[in-house]
């Protein structure tokens, strides 16, 4: 069964992360899966939350909004704070990031990443994931005390698969998320360990089979992802890159 944009089940979207895309945060990227673009922020703030004071190491936090018009329809600005759904997505993001940090090494400092969706098209909260790494080792690159302090363990980057039509995709756009009968997320380390792997059957149970197959594919994808935040990592004098 051909997928609507032509992609071989085993093919991303095309991805892009363009770092330093606005101003004044200390880290910020635009992470462009396909059609979903996520911008993501980094800010330093040299305390940390009451429950960590004195205890000489750093927080790791996440919050996620969607624009009201990032979908085909207008959705509400979420003015009484987050829903349901974007709180389940920020403590995710927060979780990801925090597996690969070492907080010992941060100091009393707490990073804010701030995710805000700006178009979505499925994949939102692995896009997020995925630019957020990128915008919070750029932040931290910029604090003159860790210049020499390997704060971050590895890299981490998240992405979706699915099953439709008894075929295994990887990266579903959202006419595919909307149909699929398995429908899962998996956040992996640049190690190739688990983070988080969020799976449901939307339509029929699967087997373990099924799982070991979908994690495979999803591990494929993640090592590209990983690969594209190094090669931006590494070349620190250039703002924009695509896998």
């Amino acid at each position: 069964m051909p997928r609507p944009d032509g992609r071989a089940p085993d093919q991303l979207r095309p991805v892009r992360v363009t770092r330093d895309y606005l101003k004044h945060p200390e880290g910020s990227v635009l992470v462009e899966f396909g059609d979903t673009k996520v911008i993501c922020t980094a800010s330093l703030e040299e305390k940390v939350p009451q429950f960590l004071k004195g205890q000489g190491q750093g927080w790791v936090t996440a919050e996620y909004a969607m624009l009201p018009r990032a979908t085909n329809t207008r959705g509400n600005r979420e003015n009484r704070g987050p829903s349901g759904r974007s709180q389940e997505i920020q403590r995710l993001v927060g979780r990801a990031l925090r597996a690969v940090t070492d907080r010992s090494k941060m100091g009393e400092r707490t990073v804010w990443v701030d995710c805000d969706v700006i178009q979505a098209d499925g994949g939102t909260r692995t896009a997020a994931i995925t630019g957020s790494f990128v915008a919070v080792a750029d932040a931290l690159a910029r604090v003159p005390a860790l210049a020499n302090t390997p704060v971050l363990r590895d890299c981490v980057a998240a992405i979706s698969v699915g099953v439709i039509g008894g075929q295994p995709l990887l990266d579903l756009n959202y006419v595919e998320d909307s149909s699929a009968a398995v429908d899962m997320n998996v956040v992996m380390t640049g190690a190739g360990e688990f983070v988080e792997v969020q799976g449901t059957a939307e339509q029929v149970p699967f087997n373990r089979a099924r799982l070991d197959g979908m994690l495979a594919l999803a591990e494929t994808g993640i090592r590209l992802l990983v690969s594209l935040q190094k090669h931006a990592l590494a070349k620190r004098s250039e703002r924009s890159f695509t896998l």
